[in-house]
């Protein structure tokens, strides 16, 4: 009964869909990237997600307004970057408009100019394999070619608009 009243009450004057998917969101924990592509350009991200295994696929969005947004539909091959607790300020500055995200950031261009993050946890590069408006974001699916890992430290989360480390919670006995 609580649930259909809560239902009800959100119908008469609840807020618009995309305000609840903000809200909800929020609450959602999510890991930390840089995306980047040749250009150089790049942006901040916790879209990045795993696709498939066989073959090794993953994905990430971007709003179509963004800077990025031209580079991003025009690059063969992209980048990712898993981000640590020590890259709060990498996180920031690529998440900026208006500035070169680049500038005072440690990396090195692959022979096609991809660039490639130096101090970050770990990082992957992919070829794009799917691009695709859905909504007011552009969908990126790539097949992973290489990677590596520089640290065995945990990653960046973003969650109720902050960034935070996260701490492993202890295991459950029983």
């Amino acid at each position: 009964m609580t649930v259909f009243a809560e239902r009800s009450a959100q119908s008469a004057g609840s807020p618009a869909p995309d305000e609840i998917l903000r809200r909800t969101l929020r609450r959602h924990a999510a890991g930390v990237t840089v995306i980047t592509v040749p250009g150089p350009a790049g942006f901040t991200a916790t879209s990045f997600t795993s696709v498939s295994l066989e073959p090794a696929l993953v994905s990430f969005c971007l709003g179509l307004s963004a800077s990025t947004s031209a580079a991003v539909r025009s690059a063969e091959r992209f980048a990712v970057h898993v981000l640590g607790p020590q890259n709060t300020t990498l996180a920031r500055q690529f998440a900026r408009s208006g500035i070169d995200r680049f500038t005072g950031a440690d990396w090195t261009a692959e022979p096609d100019g991809l660039p490639l993050l130096d101090t970050v946890p770990a990082w992957l590069t992919a070829r794009v394999t799917l691009r695709e408006r859905i909504g007011d974001h552009l969908f990126v699916v790539g097949e992973v070619e290489t990677g590596g890992s520089r640290s065995e430290e945990a990653g960046l989360v973003h969650h109720e608009g902050a960034f935070a480390a996260p701490d492993p919670l202890e295991a459950h006995r029983g």
